[in-house]
C-alpha cells in the first residue's frame, strides 16, 4: 500500500475555495496596493532625479548629519549612473508600501501579545511558521490570489517581513520595568494611557529595530518579487539571469544594496531619541496625551517615578 499525504492538493483546493469566496476583498486588496504604489512612484519619478536625489540628501543630513547626507546622494548618483534610476524608484515604491502594510499589521499584534499570553501561544508558532518558510514558496499563494505583477509581489513581501515586526514589539512591552507600569496604575492612568505614555515609548528602541528588520526583509523580498512580474530592481537581477548578463546582474544587484544600506540608516536614525521625541509629540496630539501618567508625573525620570511608585506602596496609599 503506498503511503502519501495529499497535502500540497489541500492548501490547492484551500486556496480554490478562498479565490471563489473571499475574490473581492483581495480584489480590494489588490486594487489598495497599486493605488498605493502607483501613487508613491508617481511621486518618486515625475520630478527629475536630480530633484529627487537632492531631497533625499537633504532628509538623509537632517536624520543622520553631513556624512549621511553625502553619501545617500553619492549611493543615489551611482544608480543614476548604472541607468537604474527608474526601477529602483520602482523598487523603492514596492518596499514602503509592503513596509507600511507589515508594520501596520505587526505592531498592533505585537502590542495583543505582549498583553495577553494566549495571543502570545498562539502567534509564536504562526510566526516561525512565516520565518521559517523558503521565501519563494510564498509566491505560490500570491500568484494563486493576485496573478503575476506588483500586487503578488507586495503581498509575498507583506507575509515574509511580518514576523520580526510582531516578535520585536512584543518584546519591548514585555521588557518594560514593571515598576514603571505599576506607577502609573498607581497614579491611575487607564491602560490606554500607560500603553500611549509608558510601554509604547519605553519599548520604543525594540520597536524600531523590527521596523529595521521588516525594511530590510522588504528589500531583499524585491529581487524574489520580480519572479512574479514585480519588475523594478528585481525584474532585472530575474533578467539578467535568464540572460546570463553578468554586468546587468553587478549593477542592478548593487542598486539595491546602496537602497538597503540608505533605508538601515534611515531607520537606525530614528531607533532611540529621536523616535522617543517624535512619539511624544504624536501622542501629545490625542485627547489627555499631552501629560504623563497622572499629572506628578510630568516631566519625571524613570527613577523618579519607580522611587515615588515605591514611596506610595510604602505608605499604603496605592
Amino acid at each position: 500500500m503506498e503511503f502519501r499525504i495529499h497535502f500540497g492538493d489541500w492548501i490547492t483546493s484551500g486556496l480554490v475555495w478562498v479565490e471563489n469566496n473571499l475574490g473581492w476583498f483581495f480584489g480590494f486588496l489588490k486594487d489598495v496596493y497599486l493605488g498605493l504604489y502607483h501613487a508613491l512612484n508617481w511621486l518618486f519619478t515625475t520630478p527629475t532625479p536630480l530633484v529627487v536625489i537632492v531631497a533625499l540628501g537633504l532628509l538623509a543630513f537632517l536624520a543622520r548629519g553631513w556624512k549621511f547626507g553625502l553619501g545617500a546622494a553619492a549611493g543615489l548618483v551611482f544608480i543614476l549612473g548604472v541607468n537604474q534610476w527608474e526601477n529602483a524608484m520602482d523598487s523603492l515604491s514596492l518596499v514602503i508600501v509592503a513596509a507600511l502594510f507589515a508594520i501596520l499589521i505587526s505592531i498592533p499584534l505585537g502590542i495583543w501579545a505582549a498583553q495577553n499570553s494566549v495571543v502570545s501561544k498562539i502567534l509564536k508558532p504562526i510566526m516561525d511558521f512565516l520565518q521559517t518558510m523558503p521565501a519563494l514558496v510564498y509566491l505560490l499563494p500570491a500568484i494563486a490570489l493576485f496573478h503575476i505583477g506588483v500586487a503578488p509581489g507586495i503581498f509575498a513581501t507583506v507575509l515574509f517581513a511580518l514576523a520580526p515586526g510582531v516578535r520585536l514589539t512584543e518584546l519591548g512591552i514585555r521588557g518594560v520595568d514593571k515598576e514603571v507600569v505599576e506607577a502609573g496604575q498607581a497614579f491611575g492612568a487607564s491602560p490606554s494611557r500607560i500603553l500611549r505614555q509608558i510601554q509604547l515609548p519605553l519599548a520604543m528602541p525594540s520597536i524600531m529595530a523590527g521596523i529595521n528588520q521588516i525594511i530590510m526583509l522588504s528589500l531583499s523580498m524585491v529581487v524574489i518579487a520580480g519572479f512574479v512580474g514585480a519588475g523594478g530592481l528585481g525584474g532585472q537581477v530575474v533578467k539578467s539571469l535568464s540572460a546570463l548578463d553578468k554586468p546587468l546582474g553587478f549593477e542592478s544587484g548593487m542598486a539595491v544594496v546602496i537602497l538597503a544600506i540608505i533605508l538601515d540608516r534611515f531607520t537606525g536614525a530614528f531607533g532611540n531619541k529621536r523616535a522617543k521625541s517624535l512619539m511624544g509629540r504624536w501622542f501629545s496630539r490625542f485627547p489627555g496625551g499631552g501629560a504623563r501618567p497622572g499629572d506628578t508625573t510630568a516631566g519625571k525620570g524613570v527613577d523618579q517615578i519607580k522611587a515615588e511608585n515605591r514611596a506610595v506602596k510604602q505608605s499604603g496609599l496605592a
